[in-house]
């Protein structure tokens, strides 16, 4: 290579993409910050990540040109984030430029003050003026004369974006003197949760539904499996078909089109149309997780064989090609191969009959393939829902075996390659909910895989109790979103296997949380542990994006955990949190979607069940098999009183399931179709 920078020192996917550019590339640290405090220069942060489309075009248009490459070392520090590895610089710098210019996205790339504070920053900058849009050099030598010569009003501005960043994204949660009873707040005006305010949220999610579609809103198209969800667990408890309906659509229409990949399993990050046909071709590891939890929940409901197949192409894909063959989970594939998005997912109709031969026009008649194709002259694989003969369904299947390994033999995309813990958890999850609606053994396998890699490799002591991101060496202080969707993992790893151990793991873990995480002013968790030095304020975050955040998570987590362990005070943490934010989640539910969620955990009887038995793994699988959207859940095949749920509990050769609230029970069945049943009894009687 005729250039090589420092980002050649690190293990990022993303990073070393850009270790071979003339820019002088800093990975974030002192040694950026110190340089830019000795000579007085503004720090360049350019944040993007391994899969980014856009990201890739403005380093072949800007960062490796090499005039501009040598404007950007004489007048900045220049510094390179992966916002995967980084995503709480990420979430304070993209507040910033949100708020300088009205949008955000990636590649994100914000000028800071040398002492690492914000003053202008915008997305994609072409290198040349095009469409309204300033150039890239433009820009670079805009904000150097600005910085040089409007010195007092670049430090004005970055204190007032400080100032922004602290509180965005919090609405009006009031802060109170530390030592406060979170337990004693209530929502606006006073008003607890009722059914009256999941019928609101229901009313607001609908209002946007696509219902000829599917989905929510208009292009471009994020699955919202939050929203999806929400929809679902409205309709069991309160019956309302539209909203099953809502969902199911959602799902269909996702499963039979173009952002779903009807080779290889998997859903991609989004459709950039109304109709999913085409999607930015990226793979998510926590999007196919998050959609593998709904799908296994809508099966769960429905029965519905499409939803099976996709919940097992799904995880068939993440194994084959997001797997690391010790337990762990890659985050992502790129969009692009050989410079081209989408080159690796598409078909010429030629190109399909010569693999397949005569099986090739049921193949194109099933998936939509025609001569002139339905995106740029090439097909995107969507599919009929069409019922399907025993025979044909063979062809069909040995059809995409033989076109599978065919597009096996192309230039595939890249493959971050980093193991993120969060993410994990979330497939993690993910898999202890396929065992769970399915009863496939290999789920609860690769799920109990998974947690031992992550603490083999992941685990740390101190300020690293956890590291954030693994790639041969774990890396970086983990994130309160790590924390969240670990705990909830080793909950349902505690479900799944009925191992109380895994509790006590989730207890241990939920007690680092809540004391170098927590926010004695409000109740609320920041982002950042408070031993972490590198990032000029500690936020907090509170919406559910693309991911859950990391507040609603833990007010999950603290809700189920009060009951296992008898910690009300954890109980009315989580509440507290969910009222603070009553408004804002209803007003806005595509936004708070587990929020949202757990609203309805609040509004009706959280179920407290316990199996036991000698052999309680029959039992406890078919009690699984159901869906029953919030419930504490425990199965013992020995005595145990360390346990709330489980003291007193008869041990016997038979297994025997109770029902209980508030640790009250009432008298054991020995069916788990009548346990359901009343189970089904106490949410008719509440409505």
């Amino acid at each position: 290579m005729q250039h090589t920078n420092r980002l050649a020192k690190e293990t990022s996917p993303y990073l070393l993409q850009h270790a071979h550019n003339p820019v002088d590339w800093f990975p974030w640290g002192s040694e950026a910050l110190e340089k830019a405090r000795s000579e007085d220069k503004p720090i360049l942060v350019s944040i993007g990540y391994a899969a980014c489309h856009w990201c890739h075009v403005m380093e072949r248009e800007s960062f490796e040109d090499m005039d501009t490459a040598a404007f950007m070392n004489e007048h900045f520090v220049n510094v390179k984030i992966d916002r995967e590895e980084r995503p709480d610089l990420d979430h304070i710098y993209m507040d910033a430029v949100q708020a300088i210019s009205g949008s955000g996205g990636w590649p994100l790339n914000v000028f800071l003050t040398p002492e690492g504070k914000p003053f202008y920053g915008g997305t994609y900058f072409p290198p040349r003026p095009i469409y309204n849009r300033s150039s890239w050099k433009e820009v670079l030598s805009g904000v150097s004369a600005t910085f040089r010569e409007r010195r007092a009003e670049v430090e004005q501005q970055a204190e007032g974006l400080i100032r922004h960043v602290k509180t965005s994204g919090m609405f009006s949660i009031g802060e109170r003197k530390a030592g406060g009873d979170t337990g004693e707040r209530k929502a606006e005006g006073g008003v607890d949760f009722s059914p009256e305010t999941l019928k609101k949220t229901r009313d607001q999610l609908m209002a946007t539904a696509d219902k000829k579609e599917g989905g929510f809103g208009g292009a471009p198209k994020f699955p919202q499996s939050f929203s999806i969800r929400y929809l679902l667990h409205y309709y069991h408890y309160t019956g309302d078909r539209s909203a099953l309906e809502q969902a199911c659509l959602s799902l269909d229409k996702m499963i039979l089109g173009g952002i779903y990949d009807q080779l290889g399993g998997g859903f991609a990050r989004y459709s950039t149309d109304e109709l999913w046909l085409v999607p930015h071709f990226e793979k998510m590891l926590y999007d196919n997780a998050l959609l593998v939890i709904v799908l296994c929940e809508v099966f769960q409901a429905t029965g519905k064989e499409l939803y099976r197949v996709a919940i097992e192409e799904t995880i068939g894909f993440v194994v084959r090609e997001l797997s690391n063959g010790e337990g762990g989970f890659f985050s992502a594939l790129d969009a692009d191969s050989e410079g081209i998005e989408g080159k690796y997912y598409v078909w010429e109709k030629t190109e399909i009959e010569e693999v397949l031969g005569g099986s090739a026009e049921l193949f194109c008649e099933v998936y939509g393939v025609t001569e002139e194709g339905n995106w740029e002259e090439k097909n995107i694989l969507t599919r009929k829902e069409r019922v399907l003969s025993p025979e044909e369904k063979a062809v069909l299947a040995e059809a995409r075996r033989r076109l599978l390994e065919r597009r096996g033999a192309r230039i595939a995309p890249a493959l971050d390659d980093k193991v993120l813990l969060g993410w994990n958890a979330l497939m993690n999850l993910a898999c202890s909910k396929a065992y769970a609606a399915l009863g496939d053994e290999k789920y609860r396998e690769m799920a109990v895989g998974n947690m031992a890699f992550l603490r083999e490799h992941m685990k740390g002591e101190g300020l690293n109790f956890y590291y954030h991101s693994y790639k041969g060496e774990a890396r970086y202080p983990a994130f309160l979103d790590d924390y969240a969707n670990l705990i909830a993992a080793l909950i349902g790893l505690q479900e799944v296997t009925g191992d109380a151990g895994y509790l006590l793991e989730a207890r241990e873990i939920a007690e680092e949380v809540l004391v170098h995480f927590g926010n004695p002013e409000n109740g609320f968790f920041f982002y950042t542990h408070d031993g972490q030095g590198d990032v000029v304020v500690r936020k907090m975050e509170v919406y559910d994006g693309a991911t859950p955040s990391g507040n609603s998570m833990m007010a999950f987590n603290l809700l189920y955990l009060s009951v296992i362990f008898d910690e009300p005070g954890w109980g009315e943490r989580a509440r507290s949190m969910a009222l603070e934010l009553q408004r804002p989640v209803v007003t806005y539910p595509g936004s708070f979607g587990v929020w949202a969620t757990l609203f309805q955990a609040f509004t009706y009887t959280i179920p407290e069940v316990v199996i036991t038995g000698e052999q309680p793994e029959k039992a406890r699988k078919e009690f699984l098999s159901h869906l029953i959207p919030y419930r504490v859940f425990q199965s013992a095949d020995r005595k145990d009183t360390q346990f709330p749920l489980l003291r007193g509990k008869l041990i016997d050769e038979v297994s025997l399931i109770f029902l209980c609230k508030s640790y009250s029970c009432q008298l054991p069945v020995n069916e788990v179709a009548t346990a359901i049943r009343n189970l089904e009894n106490v949410y008719k009687f509440q409505q």
